[in-house]
């Protein structure tokens, strides 16, 4: 991967995922992993991590090169730039900082500004009372919601404040099968991301994987009859679309009860 410089730009979107609280499944974090490794990318720059991370908690790695030396690789966040056919998209992406949000997210804001994107696209991942077994709910903007955020947010906003065109896409990652990835869900914020780039993005062999995911999962809900009720009530109330957020916190918890016992 070579290094590039932010200027000159075809029809720039800047596009950005944080691994940790922000995404759940690595569904969000893995459309950046797609894209990098579907296009011609570039490296353009990092953050100094000494700034924005607590290094006990983002612990550098040890790493071995193609030349077969060892060097460090440290916990940041990085921007490169993924040339499209007909557009380059600026992806940022690294573990969600530890330390001095609001200047974390001035540097960023100062760079994106210096880019003049067409649109800024927040993208996260979150764990809710999804049925895997149906097409994976992507939200835009979630302005209702109120109460804890992460970096995600925190920098989507102060990029709406920059007078930046922003908009913010979640994936409901079923919260009884966390464990990354979640490849249904990666496809689902792929696709939607599509949408708002008027153009169809490579899939590779995603949608493979999220059948592969999607039935292996099936097949673990099916051996316990406990889950597999729990899930069933979930499916219904989707294909219904008449649950309520109470009704189903309700079913979830008369499941931990059974489980309990």
């Amino acid at each position: 991967m070579v290094s590039t410089r932010l200027t000159d730009l075809r029809r720039p979107v800047v596009l950005f995922a944080f691994s940790g609280w922000n995404d759940a499944g690595d569904a969000a974090t893995g459309v950046i992993d797609h894209l990098t490794e579907s296009y011609e990318t570039e490296f353009a720059f990092q953050l100094d991590p000494d700034e924005y991370y607590d290094l006990t908690e983002n612990r550098p790695m040890l790493v071995r090169q193609d030349d077969g030396e060892r060097s460090v690789q440290w916990a940041t966040t990085e921007l490169l730039v993924a040339h499209l056919p007909e557009r380059d998209l600026v992806l940022v992406n690294g573990p969600e900082p530890n330390l001095r949000w609001k200047g974390f997210s001035a540097a960023l804001v100062s760079a994106f500004r210096s880019i003049g994107p067409e649109r800024v696209i927040a993208m996260g991942s979150m764990l809710a009372d999804a049925p895997h077994s149906r097409p994976v709910p992507v939200s835009e903007d979630g302005t209702d919601y109120e109460g804890p955020t992460g970096i995600v947010g925190v920098l989507a906003g102060a990029c709406r404040d920059a007078g930046l065109t922003t908009t913010s896409l979640w994936a409901s990652v079923p919260h009884y099968v966390a464990e990354p990835p979640n490849p249904k869900a990666t496809l689902a914020l792929l696709r939607r991301l599509g949408e708002f780039l008027d153009t169809e993005l490579d899939e590779h062999d995603l949608p493979q994987m999220a059948a592969t995911w999607e039935a292996r999962v099936t097949d673990l809900v099916g051996d316990d009859p406990d889950i597999a009720e729990y899930v069933t009530g979930l499916e219904q109330r989707y294909d219904t679309a008449e649950a309520t957020g109470d009704e189903i916190a309700y079913e979830f918890e008369r499941y931990l009860r059974r489980r309990g016992r």
